[in-house]
């Protein structure tokens, strides 16, 4: 197994390398004291990207709010992670499909638990029923929406951990004057920048080629963490692109 871990830990744990796939594990085994930690991660970093799933598959705000919850419980509970083996593939596949086998053993039921029933990590369905109404109207599978959807969560945890990164060094205000340039966003006049911020324009662009840099490397490391091998990280950076692209 190639699989890679990367040296961040969870909240409360000095020693446990965290990736998406050991954040699994740690969720569904109740013995080890990261089980909470890691379901509150993986709440927060992915709980859109499914609900905006469910949504686009025909149920109502109220349904998608219950599924998606008692999804969650499910996976603290440990169901559907004998599932979860990082050899047979992608993270965001595994999310999926472990989702899709949820629904069908909810849909045998005919029952989902009330919203709030002994989950105690907190998802804001109200900006997400906005945002998930600000989702292109045009035809679009489940599938397809739910891919962008994890995309764009990639990117804004990249993001983030930039952030972080410049608020550590004690720069926020270097971070938010020049985040415009990460993605090519911003053909501001190099000049007028470095007189604001009070440096030379060759420092300045020096300083937005290393902001680039990081973002790629960050980027890279966020992709490495929810593949299986090493070597699927290329072709997953470039479906992501072409995810994020495509009309």
């Amino acid at each position: 197994m190639t699989n890679r871990q990367t040296m961040h830990t969870l909240p409360g744990s000095s020693r446990f390398p965290t990736t998406r796939w050991t954040l699994v594990v740690a969720a569904g085994d109740p013995h080890r004291k990261e089980a909470r930690s890691a379901l509150v991660s993986l709440c927060e970093n992915y709980w859109y990207p499914l609900y905006a799933y469910l949504r686009r598959c025909g149920y109502p705000a109220d349904k998608a709010q219950d599924l998606t919850q008692e999804f969650f419980i499910r996976l603290l509970e440990g169901r559907y992670l004998d599932r979860a083996d990082p050899e047979k593939g992608r993270f965001r596949a595994f999310m999926l499909t472990s989702l899709k086998f949820f629904v069908a053993d909810e849909e045998d039921r005919q029952r989902a638990r009330k919203r709030g029933g002994g989950l105690l990590v907190p998802m804001e369905f109200s900006s997400g029923e906005e945002r998930y109404q600000r989702e292109p109207a045009h035809d679009e599978t489940p599938e397809r929406i739910f891919e962008r959807r994890w995309a764009l969560s990639v990117l804004d945890r990249v993001v983030e951990k930039l952030r972080n990164e410049f608020v550590h060094h004690g720069r926020p205000e270097h971070f938010e004057r020049l985040k415009v340039f990460l993605l090519g966003q911003s053909e501001a006049p190099y000049a007028a920048l470095a007189r604001e911020m009070k440096t030379s324009e060759g420092a300045l662009k020096v300083a937005i080629h290393r902001l680039r840099k990081r973002y790629r490397d960050l980027f890279r490391q966020e992709i490495e963490d929810t593949v299986a091998d090493p070597a699927e990280v290329d072709s997953e950076i470039r479906y992501l692109a072409v995810v994020l692209t495509k009309k």
